[in-house]
């Protein structure tokens, strides 16, 4: 069953290249020109994609966790509730930052946290939906984003196999444009942790959707790891500067580090090849000097039958190769030979046949 999806325009797919979102959720610090800025260089790092995360801060809280104290290093407010205020766009940031995605000829959309914020984003008419870890069980969302009938890309961190069954089954009864993500809800991961071998269990278990990676490590490593074990896509965070003020700054990506991503999924997918083993051309010389031959150990007479005192197996590879060894034991030379002369079947008789002929003969 092929495994395809296709998000505006660009089709994921087994053998293509790996889809890379930058994701910038609120790194964007609540300033569109940095965000715009973020954008350019996900651009030129190779990115397909960049995201934001929406939040409908009303609904979303409580009244008492909206109220709630937040004063540390990271805060843009004295409340939790104004925190995520600053740190939110709304519809006039959205359509600069739409036109300004389709200007640079790069992938825009968002996280849904909430369902008026689904709904937000389907009246900007997004390419495709995130839905973050912690919705994973919220099949209420699942369904309302499902019906939009867009792409969906959901992340599993914090949870088990009978959630992801859960939600791939609520999903799939009204959307089959699904990719499901393996994801470590650490910030950062720890390494012991990122379980990617989850990514053969999800292709496994789900053949007929796209299967990803969401990589909250730090480095870049891992990524082309769950690229090899068949994750077709990848989100990581993105940053201009990892010493910023906000909780995700220190373990995004920098430009440097998502250039080198993106460049070694490129290569990753062009060195997996088709799995046929065969030789190169930039492989023929260097094996004329690596390989080598069977040739005469010492000077040989006519009429000398080979023993494995007479052959020497040495470089280069111009002649008679070495899996031949056995087969050249005990038939006879028809010419002299130099020390290091190939040894060839040109000058080979097999005794036997040398026998009957002369019998016949008789």
């Amino acid at each position: 069953m092929a495994r395809e999806l296709d998000i505006d325009g660009t089709k994921i797919h087994d053998g293509g290249d790996c889809y890379v979102i930058a994701e910038i959720g609120h790194n964007h610090q609540g300033s569109l020109e940095q965000c715009m800025q973020l954008f350019d260089v996900a651009k030129e790092c190779g990115a397909n994609a960049v995201k934001l995360q929406k939040r409908d801060n009303r609904t979303l809280f409580t009244k008492a966790m909206y109220d709630s104290p937040y004063i540390h290093r990271n805060s843009y407010a004295r409340t939790y509730g104004a925190h995520r205020e600053k740190l939110e766009f709304g519809r006039s940031e959205y359509e600069e930052l739409i036109r300004y995605a389709k200007k640079l000829g790069i992938t825009f959309f968002s996280t849904a946290f909430d369902i008026p914020s689904a709904d937000f984003l389907a009246e900007l008419d997004m390419p495709a939906y995130k839905i973050a870890s912690g919705d994973l069980t919220n099949t209420p969302l699942l369904r309302h984003v499902a019906k939009i009938g867009k792409p969906m890309i959901i992340s599993t961190g914090g949870t088990v196999m009978d959630d992801v069954v859960r939600a791939y089954r609520t999903i799939m009864s009204l959307n089959h444009q699904l990719c499901i993500l393996q994801c470590t809800s650490g910030y950062p991961a720890e390494f012991e942790e990122l379980n990617l071998t989850v990514v053969r269990s999800f292709r496994e278990r789900f053949p007929d959707i796209t299967i990803g990676l969401s990589s909250h490590d730090n480095g870049i490593a891992m990524a082309l790891i769950g690229y090899a074990m068949g994750a077709n896509v990848v989100e990581k965070h993105f940053t201009l500067n990892r010493a910023a003020k906000g909780t995700d700054h220190a373990f995004s990506l920098t430009p440097v580090g998502l250039r080198k991503m993106v460049r070694d999924l490129r290569r990753a997918r062009i060195a997996m090849g088709d799995g046929v083993k065969r030789q190169y051309e930039s492989e023929v010389d260097p094996l004329y000097k690596m390989q080598k031959k069977l040739v005469a150990a010492r000077d040989l007479e006519p009429g000398h039958v080979l023993s494995e005192d007479d052959i020497a197996i040495k470089a280069p590879n111009d002649g008679l190769a070495v899996y031949e060894y056995e087969n050249v034991l005990g038939m006879r030379l028809t010419t002299p030979l130099k020390a290091d002369d190939n040894i060839l079947y040109e000058v080979l008789e097999n005794v036997d046949s040398r026998r009957k002929a002369a019998a016949g003969r008789g």
